[in-house]
């Protein structure tokens, strides 16, 4: 199974960045994480959502700036058993 992480444009009302998460081309969940990373979390389109699925934002998601965005291999593992 293949993941796919993109940005949203802008930030959310509590100024948070968001991040969607398809799998196999289907959305399966919103990421975000605060402006320094310190906090993150996701909601699933199932309804169920996740504060801190994994250490910290960097723990989860790889990439940012010039280098693609991309979930790591723990935060492939996460969705897997999530998903």
């Amino acid at each position: 199974m293949a993941y796919r992480i993109e940005s949203e444009p802008g930030r959310d009302k509590f100024g948070n960045y968001r991040f969607r998460i398809y799998r196999d081309e289907r959305l399966v969940a919103h990421y975000w994480h605060d402006h320094r990373g310190d906090e993150h979390g996701i909601d699933f389109v199932s309804g169920k959502s996740d504060l801190w699925p994994i250490g910290r934002m960097t723990d989860f998601v790889e990439g940012g700036g010039t280098k693609p965005l991309k979930l790591s291999a723990r935060g492939v593992a996460y969705m897997d058993e999530k998903t």
